[in-house]
């Protein structure tokens, strides 16, 4: 059993971390499958390290310490919460109000008498079958379809496998998303987005890029969670184009092979962030599932 901890205040997130991050997250990954949390990536946790303010602490019980979206104070373990000792638990927890994210079958696993639990319906991933945007099948997707076949009808539509070569029309993209959703630079996820367009590579991104009529009209980059699990990082198009992200999911999802070599059968969507838009278009798509992110906290009797 390793000793108890005496963690330094932690450093800020860099890449070199990855080596000691990485395997900890895949480690976790592979014990939920495909309900695997869109968090448990250091791509996801490198492109937001600024809004979730990542500090890594590294020892014994290895941990980044973090804010959510909801400004709470929290530690996302990189080990099986379950198997440390209540005296690391509380030492961990000293200064922060929970232990965040764990999956369902995390939450399972502890003891209910030590820990009490609270999931925010804002942080659930939304979990979808990659079969489900192949052909938009069904009443609930019609209207999906539709707007995938109006945008092939109206427009000469080509999707190209994302190179660099491609970004700066991405990027046009992106300046036009935001001018679309009435945001400026900064306020919304652009920042991350561009870093991710121009680092897609080292960052184990992939994805596409749709033109209309030769102009660029959208783009998806996805990273492999687990073997045939894809989760969407990013996804814009312009308004002008009626049907570019169900036209870019399609075909992410024909493509049917995710960077592990396995065959895609989930996507996953991320969190909606409690934002009333995003809540609206993933519950459109039919989820299969929404996966809850909990936050564990000790009973007063054990802290």
């Amino acid at each position: 059993m390793p000793g108890l901890p005496s963690p330094p205040p932690g450093v800020p997130l860099e890449p070199a971390q990855r080596l000691l991050i990485e395997p900890r997250l895949a480690a976790l990954a592979d014990a939920c499958g495909h309900e695997a949390l869109s968090d448990w990536s250091f791509t996801n946790l490198w492109l937001f390290r600024t809004a979730h303010d990542w500090r890594h602490l590294d020892g014994d019980w290895p941990c980044l310490s973090g804010r959510t979206y909801d400004g709470v104070r929290h530690i996302f373990a990189l080990f099986p919460l379950h198997e440390a000792p209540r005296e690391v638990l509380r030492r961990l927890l000293a200064g922060y109000a929970c232990f965040h994210p764990l999956s369902q079958a995390q939450a399972d696993r502890l003891d209910p008498e030590v820990f009490e639990l609270e999931a925010c319906r804002d942080d659930a991933d939304y979990l979808y079958p990659a079969s489900q945007f192949v052909h938009y099948a069904g009443r609930a997707l019609r209207h999906k379809r539709q707007l995938m076949e109006q945008l092939r009808d109206r427009h000469r539509v080509e999707i190209l496998p994302f190179a660099p070569a491609l970004r700066p029309q991405a990027e046009a993209v992106l300046d036009g998303w935001l001018r679309d959703k009435g945001k400026r630079p900064g306020e919304a996820d652009d920042l991350p987005c561009r870093e991710a367009l121009a680092r897609h590579e080292e960052l184990g991104l992939a994805g596409w890029l749709l033109r209309a009529d030769d102009e660029p009209a959208g783009f998806l980059l996805a990273e492999t969670l687990q073997a045939g699990v894809d989760v969407v990082r990013f996804a814009k198009g312009l308004a002008r184009f009626k049907g570019v992200a169900q036209a870019l999911f399609q075909h992410h999802a024909c493509a049917g092979v995710g960077r592990a070599g396995a065959a895609l059968a989930w996507l996953n969507f991320e969190q909606d962030l409690g934002l009333p838009n995003f809540r609206r278009t993933k519950m459109s798509y039919q989820p299969a599932a929404l996966l809850p992110k909990f936050r564990a906290r000790l009973r007063p009797a054990s802290a």
